[in-house]
């Protein structure tokens, strides 16, 4: 799999979205190979880790979040959606996953009902250890401020908007792969 030529074939190399996309994602794959090199009892696999990181939040560009420079038509709470619609359609079940069950620390099915969340009625969590960990390290990165690094309490308060249960997913990941 050739990960940029799929960012390419979707962002134009020279807008400022396909440098929000990047560096944002080179973030996230950085430290989930961290995390795969500090704990090499869990065998995860870093060349799927570094592919699904680098596309994990490619449908971004479906959706409207002007705020980072996106001006599609779907609500921002789809990018991962939306991003496994173009990844399937690709021929890349695997990453698609990734993009669907990254959101928040996963979404469950009473996350989204209770919530009134425009997605599919099902879970979206991540459930192989690579798709924990993108969802893990993607916590630590916004694509708003992309010099910085969100410290452990910064990212729990950024995902107590989506409920108590995904903190407590936060925090298991922290005993896990810290």
């Amino acid at each position: 799999m050739d990960y940029q030529k799929i960012i390419n074939q979707y962002y134009d190399e020279d807008a400022d979205l396909h440098r929000i996309l990047v560096v944002h994602s080179e973030a996230v794959a950085r430290r989930a190979l961290r995390i795969a090199d500090a704990h090499p009892e869990l065998e995860l696999d870093r060349l799927f880790l570094l592919e699904a990181a680098m596309l994990h939040d490619i449908g971004i560009i479906r959706c409207d979040a002007p705020g980072i420079l996106c001006h599609g038509t779907e609500p921002y709470i789809r990018h991962g959606m939306m991003g496994a619609e173009m990844l399937r359609a690709e021929g890349y079940e695997r990453h698609a996953r990734v993009c669907e069950r990254h959101t928040g620390a996963g979404l469950t099915l009473d996350d989204i009902v209770s919530q009134d969340l425009p997605l599919p009625h099902r879970d979206f969590q991540p459930e192989t250890l690579e798709e924990q960990v993108i969802c893990y390290a993607d916590k630590f990165y916004s694509k708003t401020r992309l010099d910085r690094e969100k410290t452990i309490e910064q990212a729990e308060r950024s995902l107590s908007k989506f409920g108590e249960a995904g903190v407590e997913r936060f925090r298991k990941w922290v005993e896990k792969f810290e």
